[in-house]
């Protein structure tokens, strides 16, 4: 890969690619690192990038993977166990301020995101792809290595299951407090 390839790569993508990491870790110095090891990938890989799919989504799906990665071994950490990291069932719950963007958010977004940190890792992964990163469904099913079904399904079910918990947040709130 010669450095104008690496360049445009970057130039291009680097912002969505930050943004993305930035939702699914919650933290942005933990995001920034991830970027370092996504664009490391990136010169690794890049000449065995057949051209398949968009650049973008191969980039994502690298990015994907390197948070997937930080998700395992945070969980091993954390537990001292080394038993599999669970994506489909694991909650990805952030436990540090979102960018500085959070700042100027309004309440129902921040509540959003919230919710959203409650939900399963495949469900988490696909409203930011398709709702914060304007991913398409075949884009995201490229990406996740899924079929459209799966994406559309899964959507289906974090829309649900945030419609669930924003509505039990907003009960929790209209009730008198004793």
């Amino acid at each position: 890969m010669n450095d104008s390839v690496f360049h445009r790569l970057y130039d291009e993508y680097h912002h969505d690619v930050f943004k993305f990491l930035i939702y699914l870790t919650g933290d942005r110095d933990q995001a920034e690192d991830l970027m370092h090891e996504v664009y490391v990938r990136v010169l690794r890989a890049y000449a065995g990038f057949e051209g398949k799919s968009s650049e973008k989504t191969w980039l994502f799906s690298i990015a994907k993977n390197v948070a997937i990665d930080h998700f395992r071994k945070s969980a091993v950490r954390k537990k001292h166990l080394f038993d599999k990291f669970d994506w489909e069932k694991s909650e990805l719950v952030s436990t540090s301020i979102l960018p500085d963007d959070l700042v100027s958010l309004n309440d129902e977004m921040k509540e959003l995101l919230q919710a959203l940190d409650t939900c399963t890792g495949d469900q988490k992964m696909v409203v930011v792809m398709r709702y914060f990163q304007d991913l398409s469904i075949a884009e995201t099913a490229e990406t996740l290595g899924w079929t459209e079904g799966k994406v559309k399904t899964t959507q289906h079910r974090a829309i649900k299951a945030l419609q669930k918990k924003l509505q039990a947040r907003s009960a929790e709130g209209r009730r008198p407090h004793e």
